[in-house]
């Protein structure tokens, strides 16, 4: 296991990158502790992929540095890193046993039988591949053998860490949950450092400690799930996590009163004077449906009635909102206004998240 240091990070596949627009990893300064399982979330093209490789040792950066519990290894080889990768599309040896896959990076190392049976018994039953352990992994599905290449990333404990690149893209979308859930309790049980790829924000959510949120190069945030809902450090967190996202109002800001564009609402804080692109960031879950002349008057496009709750689409002064009403409320003709939680409301300046006075 390994405390991972980012030093001043960044990344160009360019050879003489000139302007930030060059770079696809944009400067980073980041301490991810020892142990803990993270999760790189974001769009495609946002650099995530590329910053498991800098980790692995697959990419030099361009600049900066990478430290594994302080000891820096920005120039060393994957195999002097001692991680275990596990990549999108399965890995494995077709001609050997799905026993022997497993037991292949213990072998390679030495290990003696006894530790290797034991190993290959525990990893085996957590992945649930125990009744073709002596099959050939020839003719397996793509589910099947991307299970074995998670267990072989997972096999040797004595790893500083593991790096999982979109390991579930393959896998049928009714195991996902379940691999999910094995991948969590045996990051408890093994406590390695664990850094998970994907733009999946079940995935990430499910699996992570904490939750890299990427965008452009840049890591917006880094955060619990808790703190990522409740508290969005930049609009664009709050958009991509949770479903829908969080809406974001237009707003002028004084003191404890913001004004969204003719209609006031009185914030829990108290904000000096603010410059630049002023919005309100409220999540669906904070916005109550009311009353005509109780709120704030809205336009609703339609209601959808999903699974424990209905979220209802509207606009406001031409800008999408959804609001999720739950599922045992009646929606009748004259609901169409809409109140804020104050405790949901966060304020942004030029997309990022600014903290008020408390009143």
């Amino acid at each position: 296991m390994a405390k991972i240091t980012l030093s001043n990070l960044a990344h160009s596949y360019m050879k003489n990158p000139k302007n930030k627009e060059d770079y696809v990893l944009q400067p980073l300064n980041h301490e991810w502790d020892d142990g803990a399982a993270y999760a790189l979330l974001g769009p495609s093209g946002c650099g995530k992929s590329t910053l498991l490789n800098i980790i692995s040792g697959i990419l030099t950066p361009s600049e900066g540095s990478i430290l594994f519990d302080d000891k820096d290894v920005t120039f060393a080889d994957t195999t002097n890193r001692n991680i275990a990768q596990v990549f999108q599309f399965p890995v494995v040896y077709d001609t050997m046993t799905v026993r022997e896959n497993l037991e292949f990076p213990l072998k390679n190392r030495g290990a003696n039988n006894q530790y290797i049976d034991q190993r290959v018994g525990s990893i085996a039953r957590a992945i649930q591949v125990e009744d073709i352990l002596d099959k050939k992994a020839r003719g397996l599905s793509a589910d099947a053998k991307q299970k074995i290449s998670l267990g072989r990333g997972m096999v040797r404990e004595d790893v500083n860490a593991i790096l999982f690149d979109e390991p579930l893209t393959v896998i049928d979308p009714h195991m996902k949950w379940e691999l999910r859930t094995q991948l969590k309790a045996l990051h408890k049980e093994l406590k390695h450092t664990m850094i998970f790829v994907t733009h999946d924000q079940t995935e990430a959510l499910t699996f992570a400690d904490k939750v890299v949120v990427m965008n452009g190069g840049h890591v917006l945030q880094i955060g619990t799930p808790e703190e990522l809902f409740e508290k969005p450090a930049h609009t664009f967190v709050g958009y991509f996590i949770g479903s829908p996202g969080m809406n974001v109002f237009e707003a002028k800001v004084t003191g404890n009163i913001a004004n969204l564009q003719g209609y006031e609402v009185n914030l829990n804080s108290t904000y000096k004077s603010l410059q630049g692109k002023i919005e309100l960031g409220i999540r669906p879950e904070f916005i109550e449906l009311c009353e005509d002349g109780e709120g704030i008057k809205i336009e609703i496009s339609r209601i959808e009635d999903v699974a424990h709750h209905k979220i209802v689409r509207a606009k406001y002064n031409n800008r999408k909102v959804n609001i999720i009403v739950p599922e045992d409320v009646k929606i009748t003709p004259t609901m169409n206004s809409i109140k804020f939680k104050l405790e949901g409301v966060n304020v942004y300046v030029n997309d990022w998240l600014v903290e008020g006075e408390l009143l």
